[in-house]
């Protein structure tokens, strides 16, 4: 099934999250997705997740129909080329420039694309959702290893080993891929036909 809705690109995309005001990062959005296109909340909507990117009560005012079709056409255009990595199973973190990019700031960026990203897509606003033991152990290993990056930047505040850190932070990411591979594979992937899903 082919989608009419195309992603723009990330730098389009991010133009569009600042003229809406948006503080959540696009990688974030992109981990939030994944997650949530991951959920076994099947009652989960895109609409709700693109919601949770604004404060509540703070979502942009959309003042004419043809705004909020564009709004959401952009949107689900992500959303549908995420859907289709999922469905290859090739969730990859967004990528980062270790070389250049203060360390900190990475290991910051990555806690929030794994925690606020993936495990809060994948719970859906839902923390009581009931799951199969496995998958319940294998989502709390994703805040777990969300926990290896905020040890790492608690680490550099007290002067750590920084290539030290650097190897556990691509270690870590290996780690996080991996566990979102098994998810894909064994939960996502026997019933992914089933979880495409709408605007409306």
């Amino acid at each position: 099934m082919q989608t009419e809705n195309k992603y723009i690109g990330d730098d389009k995309f991010n133009k569009m999250l600042e003229h809406y005001k948006c503080e959540t990062p696009l990688g974030v959005i992109k981990m939030r997705f994944a997650g949530a296109i991951c959920s076994p909340n099947l009652q989960l909507r895109p609409t709700d997740v693109i919601s949770s990117f604004w404060p509540q009560g703070h979502s942009p005012r959309l003042e004419t129909k043809e705004e909020a079709d564009l709004f959401f056409k952009f949107f689900m255009g992500l959303w549908d080329e995420i859907f289709e990595k999922v469905k290859q199973n090739k969730i990859k973190l967004p990528s980062l420039d270790y070389k250049h990019q203060e360390t900190k700031e990475v290991c910051a960026q990555r806690y929030a694309e794994v925690e606020l990203g993936f495990v809060e897509g994948f719970w859906g606003g839902k923390p009581d959702l009931k799951l199969p033991a496995f998958l319940a152990e294998v989502i709390d290993s994703m805040t777990d290893i969300a926990g290896v990056y905020a040890q790492l930047e608690k680490k550099l505040d007290s002067s750590g080993n920084l290539s030290e850190i650097k190897s556990t932070l691509e270690q870590t990411d290996n780690m996080a891929e991996k566990t979102i591979s098994f998810i894909i594979k064994n939960s996502v992937l026997p019933r992914i036909e089933s979880l495409r899903r709408k605007v409306n």
